[in-house]
């Protein structure tokens, strides 16, 4: 007759080794699927790389969209993105292919 011990063992050796498998195979969610990131005021200053009085100041001049409750603010993860893509500048190429496309639709107008 088999240890009842070694048989428990080998059964819980299994299920170790199959939660283990379930993690690493684990997909990572996609972002469209979570939900909105929200920041504290020290996590934007990281994420921006800017000094946490640096972000007050952004936030009492209306540079930076901010939530507030209370007496906390919130930063959107995809708002701070895109007030740093605001701040890119174009390169000659693309300056040159608007200047063409207005151009092409001024021409247009006055025939």
């Amino acid at each position: 007759m088999n240890n009842p011990f070694e048989e428990i063992e080998a059964r819980l050796s299994s299920i170790e080794n199959l939660i283990l498998d379930i993690k690493h195979k684990s997909q990572p969610v996609a972002p469209a699927d979570q939900p909105e990131q929200l920041l504290s005021i020290q996590e934007a200053s990281q994420f921006l790389n800017l000094k946490v009085p640096t972000i007050y100041s952004k936030v009492s001049k209306g540079e930076l969209p901010v939530m507030k409750r209370s007496k906390r603010l919130y930063f959107s993860r995809a708002e701070l993105l895109g007030y740093l893509k605001e701040g890119r500048k174009k390169s000659n190429a693309e300056i040159e292919q608007e200047a063409e496309s207005f151009l092409k639709k001024k021409g247009g107008k006055n025939e």
